[in-house]
């Protein structure tokens, strides 16, 4: 599923009333090393299969 600007926009907007401006940057950077390490874990997970298979 894939969000066009406008609804960007709008999910944005909604996410600056619910938490308001002065917490958004603490909000985006855990979401980031959530990613982050989401994206590690799944890395790893893939190495280890790799391994096994072999």
């Amino acid at each position: 599923m894939r969000f066009g600007m406008g609804e960007l926009i709008i999910i944005l907007a909604i996410i600056l009333l619910l938490f308001g401006a002065s917490r958004l940057p603490a909000i985006a950077r855990a979401l980031g090393d959530a990613i982050k390490e989401f994206k590690k874990g799944t890395k790893e997970t893939g190495d280890d299969s790799d391994k096994h298979a072999g």
